[in-house]
């Protein structure tokens, strides 16, 4: 509702069970560029993922962030209007009944299970750390002014270590990729009550930004919603950017 460019970029492939939201920053032409450059990227370089052993796709994962950082980082030295971008990654790939995700950055990966709503990804922020020290809440980091200051993004510097989170996948999982847009706007107890709805996946994207919109919408929003209707096939996926309250995808 508030900013005239989206910065956020997303890929969202069923067949493959390949899901990316990716927020750049940097100033609106550099954060575009540097979010198109990681989907584009981790798109292209996990394209095979889904028939890999788990020690391999997660070592594909890794190495896909970090020849994404690569690739950006080279571009900020050679263009002088693109110093300083980069952006968070978020990366979920579901294989053989179980999923992988590769993050770095405060996007985050939720999952859904049993109507219990659990953060799969632990924020590289500011108010993360301080939440880790004992020195904010929860709830006062939502709040606190430095909230949206990230401590580790993809393209800054010469490398990245990307935090590698793996699991299980049971039938009925819901997930959820989303920028901060969204999950910096809407708290996770009304999130869990969206994702909790019988409307098809898109319908629930479309409810989760207008939320968030609702709320002041003072980003860019992305949302992936991808629900689990038998073990080995992710059905019902569906994502959507939006600026300015507008959404589409």
């Amino acid at each position: 509702m508030i900013r005239t460019g989206n910065e956020d970029s997303f890929f969202s492939d069923l067949p493959r069970g390949l899901f990316v939201v990716a927020d750049g920053m940097g100033g609106h032409a550099a954060g575009e560029v540097a979010s198109d450059m990681a989907v584009r990227i981790l798109s292209d370089e996990l394209r095979d993922a889904s028939g890999m052993t788990d020690d391999v796709a997660r070592e594909r994962v890794q190495q896909s962030l970090q020849r994404a950082n690569q690739a950006i980082y080279q571009r900020t030295l050679t263009e002088i209007d693109k110093q300083g971008m980069g952006t968070t990654v978020c990366v979920l790939l579901l294989h053989d009944a179980h999923y992988l995700i590769g993050h770095v950055g405060d996007s985050r990966v939720y999952m859904l299970r049993d109507g219990a709503l659990r953060q799969l990804t632990k924020d590289h922020s500011y108010v993360q750390e301080q939440v880790d020290a004992g020195v904010l809440t929860p709830e006062q980091a939502r709040y606190h002014p430095y909230s949206n200051v990230i401590t580790r993004c993809v393209g800054a510097n010469t490398d990245v270590q990307p935090d590698l989170y793996a699991g299980e996948v049971k039938r009925g999982d819901t997930f959820l990729v989303a920028s901060d847009g969204l999950t910096g706007m809407v708290d996770d107890r009304r999130l869990a009550q969206l994702l909790q709805s019988r409307a098809t996946a898109q319908r629930v994207v479309d409810a989760l930004i207008a939320e968030a919109n609702g709320r002041g919408g003072l980003d860019n929003i992305t949302a992936i919603v991808v629900r689990v209707l038998a073990l080995g096939e992710a059905s019902g996926a569906a994502g959507a950017p939006a600026s300015d309250g507008k959404n589409g995808g």
